[in-house]
């Protein structure tokens, strides 16, 4: 007789815990990334991180802190308790905008204030005579000299969300540039301080230049894309195998697989834990992160650059320009490579860069962010819903003339004043983009500039066991009815006839000045004839 499966414990999910003694306290699922932590405090002094928000830099920020002040028994049967040397504690000054949103350069300099106050406190010393307590460089560099001092070890510094109150106020330069020059003359007080300094670690979603914001603090080393530590943050596969093990029946593990991982920094992809454990708490498959956070800037600057959107999921773009970000500086790729929207697909070596190619990281980011632009696109954030979810059943009916009613519905549906006014509508790939972001919002597996030996199929979607091929034409620019023929002409259907399925042609062709579709021809191949 053979025995029972062993039953797996479920343990705590650690939801909004952002702190390593609840974590342990609670006998909550906790991701030992304490050896990754020690092998970057080994490797050197100053260094920077950026990712994306609810992406536990918070926890690892506390993590590190904890193990400064030598707290060792919450890293029992953690990789850092037989690698720490637990004698030695160092002073640890912790600095964080994570909490509220500050709206002027007088709130910054309040909350600086009172930050520097409760380190005071906690690290029992008193302001030197004659530092004036106004002077927020001069406060935190006596902080850090005090600290050295009086405990008798050098000082760590850790920052979180280094970048919060610049990004609070990103759609108001004006207010954007103040919080730029408070938190330089906060942070430039590192540089001189070095002497006192153990260990320094700053952390954000965004990289602001060295120039703009660290006056001169050359030393801080950048592992944003350091393959070693692409991982630092967030879980790995063998993470939800085997940490989360005991919560993984009941759901479909390609499909928690599909929605929430691969976020790359040329290392190994993770996924976002806030994701993850709202997943196991609700075992419901949704847009949990990208909801707590809709990009409503990050849509207005993208309407306004005429980002082509099928061009989204494959930028190609230096690592340089993916590096800078400025409150008078924002390109959209560096935007939403920082901010999580898209991440590493591949990268080149060129002889004095990198050169990176992007991509979706998943289906919730793909799918949530095109239905957010199609909201953008159409002027009545109520419009696209209701076609996103008929353009889905009319895919699995196989409802090729459907899809045609649906489209000369949307484009007709959208204001004229909108039309006129807005800059994407303006744009010669606007009506494409429409197409694409539909079928986008739906995560489907779409190719854009589908590559065949004969040539480049504008869109190609794979879904509800069929394959539809779009070629989009203006017909102020080529004569009606190109686009059906270029398919047929081209062989288009020859690189999926293997697939055995049904083949759409499909020929859209728009007219700019009836700001609708005025041809829509389809040519079906079923799937005997295909195969």
């Amino acid at each position: 007789m053979s025995s029972a499966s062993p039953v797996l414990s479920r343990r705590k999910l650690p939801i909004g815990i952002q702190t390593l003694s609840e974590i342990r306290a609670s006998d909550a699922y906790y991701v030992d990334k304490t050896g990754l932590v020690i092998d970057l405090i080994e490797s050197g002094k100053c260094f920077f991180l950026s990712r994306p928000r609810r992406f536990g830099k918070s926890l690892l920020v506390d993590t590190m802190k904890e193990l400064f002040e030598g707290n060792r028994a919450l890293f029992a049967g953690l990789a850092a308790e037989t690698r720490w040397d637990w004698r030695r504690r160092h002073p640890v000054i912790q600095i964080s905008f994570s909490d509220g949103v500050l709206q002027s350069r007088m709130e910054l300099d309040r909350r600086i204030h009172d930050i520097l106050r409760i380190n005071r406190e906690r690290l029992g010393l008193v302001l030197s005579p004659g530092v004036d307590p106004a002077d927020v460089p001069g406060n935190l560099l006596d902080l850090i000299r005090m600290a050295h001092r009086e405990i008798g070890q050098q000082v760590v510094v850790l920052i979180d969300e280094y970048d919060k109150p610049i990004l609070d106020n990103i759609t108001d330069a004006r207010v954007a540039l103040a919080m730029r020059e408070g938190l330089k003359n906060l942070y430039s007080v590192l540089k001189g301080a070095d002497a006192h300094l153990k260990f320094v670690f700053l952390t954000g979603v965004s990289k602001f230049s060295k120039v703009s914001l660290f006056s001169g603090l050359n030393q801080l080393t950048d592992i944003t894309l350091d393959a070693e530590y692409s991982a630092l943050c967030g879980y790995t596969d063998a993470d939800i195998d085997s940490v989360f093990a005991p919560e993984l029946p009941g759901l479909d593990r390609e499909r928690i697989r599909a929605w929430y991982n691969g976020y790359n920094w040329l290392g190994e992809s993770v996924y976002n834990p806030f994701d993850v454990l709202l997943l196991f708490r609700k075992r419901r498959f949704q847009a949990y992160w990208f909801e707590t956070g809709t990009p409503t800037f990050l849509v207005k600057l993208l309407t306004e650059h005429r980002q082509f959107t099928p061009d989204l999921g494959r930028i190609v773009a230096s690592e340089d320009v993916l590096s800078t970000f400025d409150v008078d500086a924002i390109l959209p790729e560096a935007l939403l490579f920082q901010a999580g929207y898209l991440t590493i697909a591949s990268f080149e070596e060129l002889p004095n860069q990198y050169e990176l190619t992007l991509k979706y990281p998943n289906h919730e980011v793909q799918a949530s962010l095109n239905g957010s632009l199609l909201r953008s696109y159409a002027g009545d954030p109520s419009e696209p819903g209701r076609h996103t979810g008929r353009l889905w059943r009319l895919l699995k009916a196989g409802d090729v003339a459907g899809m045609q009613a649906l489209f000369h519905a949307f484009f007709a549906s959208i204001p004229h004043d909108w039309y006129r006014n807005s800059p994407i509508a303006q744009f010669e790939g606007y009506d494409a983009s429409i197409f694409y972001s539909h079928f986008a919002a739906l995560g489907l597996d779409i190719v854009v500039e589908d590559t065949t030996n004969h040539g480049r199929i504008d869109m190609t979607v794979l879904a509800c066991g069929a394959v539809w091929l779009f070629e989009f034409k203006v017909v102020e620019l080529v004569p009606q009815g190109r686009a059906l023929q270029q398919l047929k002409d081209k062989g288009y259907a020859d690189k999926y006839q293997a697939r055995s399925e049904p083949i759409h042609l499909i020929g859209v062709e728009f007219s700019k000045a009836e700001r609708n579709i005025v041809r829509f021809e389809v040519q079906t191949l079923p799937a005997a004839a295909a195969g």
